[in-house]
């Protein structure tokens, strides 16, 4: 009791530590009239948006007694989830390892080292298994962030993004927001916002979720057909988001539109925002602002005024050698400049044209 007392203590405290992550407003000179922000979940101690759902990951398994004093905390995850993890690891004292794909950033392998986490490093296809054998092995607990993400976040409390954002759109021009844009790894994100804003529907209930697919993932496939078999061959290239297989903790009955983003559009957005907003960002924030952008030019056209929300997910430093390296770029085949220039007179005019 005396370790279970502790460890609430902690946790709550790194919650009341934590001030709020900015909404930062952006003006999109070809969308006049229509309000753009960015929920900014870089800001966090483990440096993403995924620093919430690791807090509410390791406040469901103490509380379901899964862990314990010692245990060993073991994840799948492709780098943003596992460093979130390990900074509360150390911060409850437990030892963690990372299941993590080979072709992770070494940025983010170094930060979960940092923050005293082992990272185990296997094909992409074998995250799960590996996984699961550890955690039998070593006698510990598999966090399973696919499965629980949408399970362990209350979304009807003051906890989770949802809240901070629409408590945040509060004083502005148009509080209640037309859009909520964000991308899916294990879905929790757009479980929380989908079913808080169905909850406060008096409140909220005029704000559509959209959910932002990148290529090699069968989320888009799934939200439309509904088929729970789906496989991918490949594993998404747009580190963090998308997935080969329908994780359980993606709900897509929650969800109201859906984008199919190619990943040369998505780093070809982070390039863009990048000169526009004098930061670097991780690709995800990139699939989600070439969706929005979409989104707001559709707005336009129809004449709509209003609000946008998406997510800066986690800092751009973290892919210097992949994402943001031209020779890397080059190498993977990817040619940013026809998305460049597409993204660029969308920007400007607020017409969409061909993507």
């Amino acid at each position: 009791m005396t370790w279970l007392n502790e460890t609430m203590r902690r946790i709550e405290a790194d919650y009341n530590r934590s001030a709020d992550t900015h909404l930062i407003h952006h003006h999109v000179p070809g969308c006049d009239g229509i309000d753009l922000y960015f929920k900014d979940e870089s800001t966090h101690p483990s440096g993403s948006l995924k620093h919430r759902l690791a807090r509410s990951l390791f406040l469901y398994g103490v509380c379901n007694g899964v862990i314990n004093e010692g245990t060993t905390i073991i994840e799948s995850s492709s780098g943003s989830t596992a460093i979130s993890e390990a900074y509360f690891a150390r911060f409850l004292g437990l030892p963690f390892i990372a299941v993590v794909p080979k072709n992770t950033a070494k940025a983010k392998l170094d930060q979960i080292e940092f923050f005293g986490g082992k990272c185990h490093l296997v094909d992409p296809s074998d995250i799960y298994s590996d996984a699961k054998r550890l955690a039998l092995e070593l006698d510990g607990y598999y966090m399973d962030q696919f499965t629980n993400a949408e399970r362990a976040t209350d979304w009807r409390s003051n906890n989770n993004i949802a809240d901070s954002i629409f408590a945040q759109m509060s004083a502005e021009k148009y509080p209640v927001p037309t859009w909520v844009v964000v991308s899916a790894g294990t879905g929790g994100t757009s479980a929380t916002i989908g079913r808080y804003k169905r909850y406060y529907s008096r409140q909220f209930g005029a704000t559509q979720l959209c959910v932002a697919d990148p290529d090699n993932s069968v989320f888009y496939e799934y939200y439309h057909k509904g088929d729970e078999s789906l496989t991918s061959p490949k594993g998404s290239r747009i580190e963090g988001i998308g997935r080969p297989r329908v994780e359980p903790s993606f709900i897509r009955t929650v969800v109201d539109h859906m984008e199919h983003v190619p990943d040369a559009a998505s780093l070809a957005a982070i390039h863009f925002l990048e000169k526009e907003m004098g930061r670097k960002c991780g690709a995800s924030t990139g699939t989600n602002f070439y969706a929005t952008l979409k989104l707001m030019c559709e707005m336009k056209s129809r004449g709509e005024k209003g609000s946008v929300v998406t997510m800066i997910c986690d800092p751009g430093e973290r892919y210097n050698e992949t994402y943001y390296n031209s020779d890397w770029l080059v190498a993977q085949g990817f040619d940013l400049q026809p998305h460049l220039e597409h993204i660029e007179q969308a920007y400007r005019t607020g017409q969409w044209g061909k993507g």
